[in-house]
């Protein structure tokens, strides 16, 4: 028995140490926002309803496809180890990229209204004057949307340009 005790605080560990303390904080508040019902279990119904706050409504598929990915009920051990094999082996920008996935309208855009709108309202919550100063170098188009993949690379990179 102490050998299982042994193999799974191992695996705890290597998904812990995957993150800094800032970025397991940040998933630690995503993980509550997310986590609905509040019983420390993510369920089909607490995703379903934090996408359909964000605007997106998924469809049975979709949240089934997205619980799946999980091989035991969803407590905050089990979201990292998640979200860890999705970024490992990922660079910054394309982390940025798929969190945006949630905004994008189809297009790869998003209203600049809507994104400053959740970043002022969840997670850890942007002031209207750093809402401003952040959107202030988002790559917009004549339709008045944000490139998101643009914006991704301005925000890891410094430029609009992906070669630079």
């Amino acid at each position: 028995m102490s050998g299982s005790k042994k193999k799974a605080a191992k695996a705890v560990s290597n998904v812990f140490s995957m993150f800094s303390q800032n970025q397991i904080a940040e998933f630690k508040e995503a993980f509550g926002f997310i986590d609905q019902d509040k019983d420390g279990i993510l369920s089909k119904s607490d995703v379903k309803k934090t996408f359909d706050e964000c605007g997106r409504i998924l469809t049975d598929s979709e949240l089934d496809e997205m619980m799946g990915e999980a091989t035991g009920p969803i407590n905050f051990t089990m979201f990292l180890t998640i979200f860890g094999s999705r970024v490992a082996g990922m660079d910054e920008e394309e982390v940025i990229v798929n969190a945006f996935h949630i905004f994008d309208e189809g297009d790869g855009t998003c209203s600049e209204d809507k994104l400053k709108k959740m970043l002022c309202t969840f997670g850890q919550k942007l002031t209207t004057q750093e809402a401003n100063d952040t959107f202030g170098e988002a790559p917009i188009h004549a339709n008045g949307k944000i490139d998101l993949k643009k914006w991704a690379n301005v925000l890891t990179k410094g430029s609009e340009n992906p070669e630079s």
